[in-house]
């Protein structure tokens, strides 16, 4: 009778496991990135519906009303975890459509939920909270827009064309063939909310033009949808500001401002390109080492399902904002509902106006939709599954990124454990390790000069790391004196301007359930007497634990000291030896705030004022920052100071983590040309505590074991095959355990 009840108790969790499974793989779809096909029948239905009176986004004239981003609208929580939790039917996909009315009186942008997909019919106005109106002046830069601010600076570049042709020594902005200037322009743009002005500076367009500015800054007024009525406000030229170009003219030819004479441009300097030069020691006749799947891939992909030694999770690359991880399940058991980019920002110091305004907020860039091709054997593993990504921003029809996002298994060439248990004779009682396998998910974001490489990591151990490398050119001015107390001389009259990455992360918890807890865990010492020697007294650490019971209490600021742990956990689930289940966040990060409390900019990113903040979950909190952040930051439409201000109850809650890392970044001369990853990168992990019962990698059948036999001769025990393959090595695994003197 006990033998067949146990068999039934084994039956059951063996349905159940499947059915996750089956659930999760069921559910993924409601999180995949919209399609093609869907979004073009969005992009229909709107054009259809007369008093929206739509024209095409590419057309030139800003006097327009049209489709400015079409992306996946996410169900609410709930109605998907009856798709996920209980197998019911999924919501209906629903698309978030952001409209640009510039045909109006008052022009305005307004966002609308489309629904059902792939056949809309309906739709509604989406609100903020607050129900206050998107200010038009706060819309994300468009192509159209460039366009006419690309034929200002001709007019301005016109008027100054000696003065530039001589500063630079030969190049110009018009009738240029290989000696041509660009431009790069600054955000926010402004200084307070209803502003739509820009700082514009000139640079030579050659390979790299990021770090190479002529010392030309203009300050152009573009708030009218009518470019006609555009003007120039300031101009900047060698430290001195001017309020008109004709004011500057007029004085270069007068010789009442000091001339600027670049050094001669030299074809052959490939200072800002990627061309090798210098010595190197490493033949170049043979190729490094590559990864090889020597039987084929482990890992399941089914569109955006990806399935791997226990992991379960559905993606999507968000347009707005970038990559996402949905419903993530180790041995079919929910980690996290959702984990999230939300934001990155840059912010700049300088001398010159474009230095000292810089304040780039990425999602107003459509930081997700700047994910681009990704290379085979560079950004990728040549063995990686790669996806193309769809998006629809400043366009009239879904673009294809091609191999945007790709996903392989590597080895970290590191022992995910190790042990060698000497037997102190100079032999041992056995060796045991196992190797570090673990699956990375990764997309880029190319937010115009800086290149972001996002990955999630999955270990076989339970453990997520969520990490973001940095690279790609410096943002750069024009070198002044003064400019050295804001970052450094990288080339003749280059500086590479100090700046604070920050990134935004939303890390929704679900611990064995939803209803969850929040403690930090520190350290006291405590001071007794030595029980075994009363004259003595002992001095160690105790474990001090911190329930935090409302938002407040969980909102940790920058600048004050952050615990030593923290740990999310279900107070109504306890593992095998009393602890209750749970997951600590382990951050890995250099990250402070920016800018004061309060001050103007400051409000916009009023999440950077925390490394971490834990809230209940709302889907009326689903991000923490918008595309609108950019370029009205100073009133800003989503505010992650209101999540926390009503300090809510976080006991035993449906609790998210909003994460916060960075790093400073003082540019010196090796970051010529281009930043590298080493020492860039920043993020967290989710580590297992208490949440099982002991170690789950030792599922994993990669586990070695050797000792020595009676014949003194090494007895392994291995589980895998034991030659790998011709394309790592014939050869098998061999351990000899001994050592001696020599």
């Amino acid at each position: 009778m006990r033998l067949l009840c146990l068999l039934q108790l084994v039956t059951l969790a063996a349905c159940s496991g499947s059915r996750s499974r089956d659930w999760a793989h069921h559910g993924a779809p409601m999180f995949a990135d919209l399609t093609v096909r869907e979004l073009k029948a969005v992009r229909a239905y709107m054009h259809g519906i007369p008093e929206l009176e739509l024209t095409n986004a590419r057309s030139k004239t800003l006097k327009k009303n049209s489709i400015l981003l079409i992306e996946l609208h996410l169900p609410r929580k709930h109605e998907a975890l009856r798709a996920l939790d209980r197998g019911q039917a999924k919501p209906l996909r629903q698309a978030r459509v952001i409209v640009q009315f510039g045909n109006h009186t008052k022009p305005k942008i307004t966002e609308y939920i489309v629904s059902p997909l792939p056949s809309p019919n309906s739709h509604e106005v989406k609100v903020f909270k607050g129900n206050r109106p998107i200010s038009f002046e706060s819309r994300p830069i468009t192509q159209p827009e460039y366009y006419h601010i690309e034929r200002l600076l001709k007019k301005i570049a016109t008027k100054a064309h000696k003065l530039l042709f001589e500063t630079t020594g030969g190049f110009s902005f018009t009738n240029c063939s290989d000696r041509c200037l660009t431009f790069s322009d600054i955000a926010p743009r402004g200084l307070g909310p209803g502003e739509r002005r820009s700082w514009i500076m000139l640079q030579k367009f050659v390979e790299g033009f990021f770090i190479h500015p002529v010392g030309f800054e203009v300050l152009i007024n573009h708030k009218d949808v009518d470019p006609e009525n555009w003007t120039v406000e300031k101009v900047w030229y060698n430290s001195i500001y001017f309020d008109s170009i004709d004011e500057l003219v007029e004085k270069y030819e007068s010789g009442d401002v000091e001339k600027i004479k670049l050094p001669e441009h030299d074809d052959s300097d490939l200072y800002s390109t990627y061309i090798p030069r210098g010595k190197s020691n490493t033949p170049s006749d043979i190729h490094g080492p590559k990864l090889v799947e020597p039987q084929g891939p482990r890992y399941y992909v089914d569109r955006n399902f990806v399935e791997y030694a226990g992991w379960s999770f559905a993606y999507r690359v968000r347009s707005s904002a970038g990559l996402q991880v949905f419903d993530l399940r180790f041995n079919g058991e929910r980690i996290a509902y959702e984990i999230s980019l939300q934001e990155a920002i840059a912010f700049y110091s300088g001398d010159t106006p474009a230095g000292m305004q810089t304040k780039y907020i990425d999602a107003g860039w459509a930081m997700g939709a700047s994910s681009y091709e990704l290379a085979p054997g560079i950004d990728c593993p040549e063995i990686a599954h790669f996806v193309d990504l769809y998006h629809y921003f400043d366009t009239d029809k879904p673009r294809r990124h091609r191999n945007a996002l790709c996903i392989f298994e590597m080895n970290t060439a590191m022992p995910l454990r190790r042990h060698f248990d000497s037997n102190f004779e100079g032999g041992y009682f056995f060796y045991g390790g196992l190797e570090n396998n673990v699956l990375v998910l990764r997309t880029t974001s190319t937010v115009y000069n800086y290149d972001y490489i996002w990955d999630f990591v999955f270990y076989q151990n339970g453990v997520v790391e969520v990490k973001v490398s940095a690279t790609g050119y410096i943002h750069a001015t024009f070198f002044t004196l003064n400019g050295l107390h804001y970052g450094t001389k990288v080339y003749n009259y280059v500086l590479g301007n100090l700046h604070t990455h920050l990134i935004h992360y939303k890390v929704d918890l679900d611990i064995a359930g939803r209803e969850n807890s929040f403690e930090s865990i520190d350290l006291k010492l405590v001071n007794f007497t030595n029980p075994w020697s009363p004259k003595h007294f002992v001095v160690q650490s105790k474990i001090h634990k911190t329930e935090h019971k409302t938002e407040r209490s969980a909102a940790f600021r920058f600048g004050k000291k952050f615990p030593r742990y923290v740990h999310f956990y279900n107070p109504n689930e306890k593992n095998k030896w009393g602890h209750q289940k749970g997951y600590r966040i382990q951050f890995n990060s250099h990250a402070h705030s920016v800018l004061p409390r309060g001050w103007r900019e400051e409000n916009g990113i009023s999440w950077s004022r925390y490394p971490l903040a834990v809230t209940r979950h709302k889907d009326s909190e689903a991000t923490s920052s918008s595309m609108y952040t950019q370029n009205n930051p100073w009133e800003p439409d989503v505010s992650f100071e209101d999540y926390i201000k009503n300090n809510e109850d976080i006991v035993n809650q449906d609790l998210v983590a909003w994460v916060t890392v960075g790093f400073l970044h003082v540019p010196h001369s090796e970051d010529i040309p281009n930043t590298a990853t080493p020492g860039n990168a920043v993020g967290f992990f989710l580590r297992p505590f208490n949440f099982f019962d002991e170690d789950p990698s030792l599922a994993s059948k990669s586990t070695i074991i050797v000792r020595p036999g009676a014949d003194g001769k090494p007895k392994v025990q291995r589980w895998t095959p034991e030659v790998i393959g011709h394309c790592v090595t014939e050869k098998p695994f061999f351990y000899n355990g001994t050592y001696a003197g020599v």
